[in-house]
């Protein structure tokens, strides 16, 4: 599909089309590429990193400068919290009752 049917938000188109952008390679390239799981804002996330780092190995020494500045080069390293034994959620515990 094509972008503007995947990811219908113009945001999301944005963030996918930024390391083009930021190389100068815009409409040089065709990307076909697969996703799956997480939400839309993470699957643009993903394929931003995926985009950068493709573009990065084309060109090391011409497009790595640019794409380390403005952070496409970087994982986002969150990821959720488990859930602990005694505890609701994560973090959250049961409601405390002093008597």
């Amino acid at each position: 599909r094509e972008l503007d049917d995947y990811f219908p938000n113009k945001v999301h188109q944005q963030e996918v089309n930024d390391p083009f952008t930021t190389t100068g390679a815009e409409g040089k390239f065709d990307v076909h590429a697969r996703i799956s799981g997480g939400g839309v804002s993470g699957q643009a996330g993903a394929l931003r990193l995926g985009v950068a780092r493709s573009l990065n190995q084309i060109d090391r020494d011409g497009n790595r400068p640019s794409l380390k500045k403005a952070g496409f080069l970087t994982r986002d390293p969150r990821a959720k919290e488990r859930k602990k034994y005694g505890l609701k959620k994560a973090r959250k515990a049961s409601q405390y009752s002093k008597r």
